[in-house]
């Protein structure tokens, strides 16, 4: 799952991005209105985090956009200012949810995940392929022998191919849900987290594929 912030508070985006991380999520940071609003048009991010104040473009101007184009990408408000009334306004420009600051990072990290789970794939809170029973609330994988114990990069690539069961996705789309766009890690490190979890999936009736120079599709094993 990929998320981005929108929020000109350096030390505020810096924590709210590590502890994001720490949960195995990719993450995108831009501290301007204008380029945040821009990035939005070009990526399709799973949750946009949006303050109200921020330079060259207001929060709430981004949501009125986001929303005048038909974009259905759940959207976290965050602002300074508590009062009823500006929370209304928030959320007639069309955002789902709003947080007051200051706040506890595990109440972001809850919202977060509930919005998420907004998107169509996951409206249903578990979902069944092969011998393997993924509940998204929990973030829990079960398999024959019981549940399997990913570690969270692991766990985020699983839901990231779970979420494009039967289509092949690309390690770059892999990259950058994972570490966020344009992250910088090692070419091999897809790679291995494919290996380690397909070791993991072994004897469960579910595969990775590997399509050689496109990249990577979760599918049923066949009879």
């Amino acid at each position: 799952m990929r998320i981005a912030i929108i929020e000109d508070n350096e030390n505020l985006a810096k924590g709210i991005k590590n502890s994001l991380e720490d949960q195995g999520l990719g993450v995108n940071w831009i501290a301007n209105g204008i380029e945040g609003a821009a990035f939005l048009r070009q990526e399709n991010p799973d949750v946009a985090i949006i303050d109200v104040n921020l330079p060259g473009q207001d929060g709430l101007s981004i949501v009125r956009e986001i929303r005048q184009r038909g974009d259905t990408i759940p959207v976290l408000i965050l602002t300074a200012m508590g009062k009823t009334s500006e929370r209304v306004m928030g959320l007639e420009a069309g955002a789902d949810d709003y947080l007051v600051k200051p706040f506890e990072m595990a109440e972001l990290i809850a919202r977060v995940r509930a919005l998420a789970r907004r998107r169509p794939i996951l409206q249903s809170p578990t979902t069944e392929i092969g011998a393997l029973r993924y509940h998204s609330q929990r973030r829990t994988l079960q398999g024959p022998a019981g549940d399997l114990e990913l570690p969270r990069r692991e766990l985020a690539l699983f839901e990231c191919l779970l979420d494009n069961r039967g289509r092949i996705i690309s390690r770059d789309r892999i990259s950058d849900t994972l570490y966020g766009t344009g992250a910088e890690i090692d070419s091999n490190a897809i790679e291995l987290l494919v290996s380690r979890l397909r070791r993991k999936l072994d004897g469960s009736g579910v595969l990775i594929r590997t399509a050689r120079g496109l990249g990577y599709m979760l599918d049923e094993e066949k009879p």
